[in-house]
């Protein structure tokens, strides 16, 4: 952001602050005297925060209807939008195979169809200003797949480059589109992907499935305080020129090196890491 920017008031709409790093970033912001409309599905959630001089919205980014009713709250309040943080999202985890469509379409239309609907509803009006900022929370995890959470990769993978588009598309308007793909950060999103794992009953998968459950438990392992993670993204976010993608907590920068290893080599790795080739010792049905 350019320093006239920087010096006013900023008017900051985040998704997805029920818990975790929406929550937390909610709070920075408000600490740095923006205005913040946090929002989550069930706004009775967070409805403390309006003590701490937020302004509360219920969205569900799945449903057309209310993105556009709180994007309108939020003109009608405050006239702008200069920062939409695209935080919501939750992990669908379990083998590829094993997941319903149903569950599937969810993951993609919560994680990716709702990210790109809320921004196409805020968008326009930050061209209108001919400024704004577009933070999409993705994952380092949209970097390299692992096994058991490929539905959640498969969505931050298109996040990240989904981003990449935006960012030029809306260049020209004067809008800064930035990726932010977290390592490791405390909150309940291990526990909550573990409950949303996929079918275990007479599945394949069955000789390895305490291996899924901590491969669900794994994003919470060494993992940095969501307030750090917070303060450090919006230390970048407020200063003059800001990075285009950026990377904050464990395995941020390790996973992408990884990444570059030979396919065959690091699948192997991954195999062994996650349980799979226990399922190689299987006699046959």
């Amino acid at each position: 952001m350019d320093r006239k920017a920087v010096d006013k008031k900023f008017v900051v709409l985040i998704s997805g602050c029920s818990s975790g790093i929406g929550l937390s970033l909610a709070r920075e912001f408000a600490s740095r005297g923006c205005s913040v409309f946090a929002t989550a599905r069930r706004p009775d959630r967070i409805a403390e925060l309006q003590h701490e001089k937020m302004q509360v919205a219920a969205l569900d980014v799945t449903d057309q209807t209310s993105i556009e009713a709180c994007v309108a709250e939020v003109m009608a309040r405050a006239g702008r939008i200069d920062v939409l943080v695209n935080n919501a999202g939750y992990a669908l985890m379990g083998p590829v195979i094993d997941l319903s469509i149903e569950d599937l379409r969810l993951q993609f239309e919560t994680n990716v169809i709702g990210l790109i609907a809320l921004t196409q509803a805020v968008a326009p009006h930050m061209i209108q200003q001919r400024s704004g900022l577009i933070v999409n929370i993705a994952s380092v995890s949209g970097v390299c797949a692992t096994p058991f959470a490929g539905a959640y990769c498969g969505t931050k993978a298109a996040v990240n480059l989904l981003s990449d588009a935006l960012r030029m598309e809306l260049a020209p308007f004067g809008i800064n589109v930035i990726t932010v793909q977290p390592g490791r950060i405390q909150s309940g999103f291990g526990y909550a992907a573990a409950k949303k794992m996929g079918r275990q009953d007479r599945s394949f998968y069955a000789p390895v499935a305490e291996d899924i459950s901590a491969r669900a438990a794994l994003s919470q392992q060494d993992a940095m305080p969501a307030d750090v993670f917070s303060k450090k993204l919006v230390d970048r976010l407020l200063q003059e020129k800001i990075p285009r993608l950026i990377r904050i907590g464990k395995e941020s920068t390790r996973l992408p090196l990884i990444k570059k290893l030979p396919v065959n080599l690091l699948d192997r790795i991954l195999i062994k890491k996650f349980g799979l080739e226990k399922l190689k010792k299987q006699r046959k049905p």
